[in-house]
């Protein structure tokens, strides 16, 4: 989870298990996946207006279903690099 500290401060997409996406800056996260953003909004809000009016939350871990992370956190060449000594020792 360590990779997470390093977003602290960063916008963030948490998709729930309930179908519920919650967009918002990513202030702490734990061993267990547990979420605390700010500053969120709700994606559809039509679908659920009742959290129109909440400015930041804490998610619990077991019902995070995705994380979508900025295109600039994600280093590309190190995933590549990896995906490639993975498939060499495969062989």
């Amino acid at each position: 989870m360590s990779f997470f500290k390093t977003l602290i401060g960063q916008p963030v997409v948490v998709e729930l298990k309930n179908d519920l996406s919650i967009a918002g800056i990513l202030v702490s996260v734990d061993q267990f996946l547990n979420i605390k953003l700010d500053d969120i909004r709700v994606t559809d809000e039509k679908r659920f207006p009742h959290m129109m009016s909440v400015k930041n939350c804490f998610i619990r871990g077991s019902v995070v279903r995705y994380v979508q992370l900025p295109s600039t956190a994600v280093d590309t060449a190190l995933l590549q690099d990896a995906t490639r000594r993975e498939n060499s020792s495969e062989k």
